[in-house]
């Protein structure tokens, strides 16, 4: 347990940062659940541009003095940012009472059940009052690839839809190629199922359509290397 330490912030106490552990420098993730982390952080850093929010992989979320941090593989919340100075120590990582709410979605990617994704986190992000949680488990250690609770009052409940009505966004599981890998995925999607994209496939997609555009002027007898 955490050593109960408040300084003074404004009118207000606030837990001594200085007492937490904000990194703990410890590698504990494996190859599939690290590139799929970052898959869902990517996309979304590509796609929403004009939406201020802050979406990271296993930084630790402080809710309360009292416990450790809790560390999503992948948790988004919106209308906040990270503060200028992140290497102070109390801007190193998702301090509730700083933020001044928790994330909208928290996301759990299950290797095994040593994490006790459904009974214990569950249970923190439920207490954190975070609305939604979404387990993935593509191994299906608990018997079913995808999860998806909703906070209903003061309790989740677990729901079939996929769309994040609260957030605006989707999530999808979606076959195909990330960083040369040939896999399946777990996908942000706007509500039509189109997947946010990330900047690679942005800029595969623009260079697919430049190419159309010279075959198409070339079958029309103009050179296009020669256009300004």
């Amino acid at each position: 347990m955490v050593e109960q330490t408040f300084v003074c912030d404004d009118d207000y106490y606030v837990p001594d940062a200085n007492q937490l552990i904000t990194e703990d420098d410890t590698p504990v993730d494996n190859f599939a659940s690290a590139k799929q982390q970052r898959l869902l952080v990517s996309s979304l850093y590509s796609a929403l541009k004009t939406q201020t929010f802050l979406t990271e992989a296993n930084v630790g979320v402080y809710y309360t003095d009292l416990q450790p941090a809790i560390v999503p593989d992948v948790f988004l919340s919106f209308d906040v940012q990270v503060p200028q100075n992140w290497w102070e120590k109390q801007n190193r990582c998702y301090m509730v009472w700083r933020f001044g709410k928790p994330p909208e979605v928290a996301i759990e990617i299950v290797s095994n059940k040593d994490g006790d994704e459904l009974g214990k986190k569950l249970r923190i992000y439920e207490h954190m009052r975070v609305s939604y949680y979404i387990v993935y488990d593509p191994t299906q250690q608990y018997g079913q690839v995808l999860r998806v609770y909703e906070l209903r009052g003061m309790r989740y409940s677990e729901i079939s839809e996929t769309w994040l009505e609260q957030v605006g966004l989707g999530i999808t599981i979606w076959q195909g190629e990330f960083e040369g890998r040939q896999d399946t995925w777990l996908r942000w999607c706007y509500q039509n199922g189109n997947i946010l994209l990330t900047g690679d496939e942005r800029a595969s997609q623009a260079e697919q359509r430049a190419q159309l555009l010279a075959e198409q002027l070339r079958s029309m007898g103009i050179d296009p290397d020669t256009l300004a």
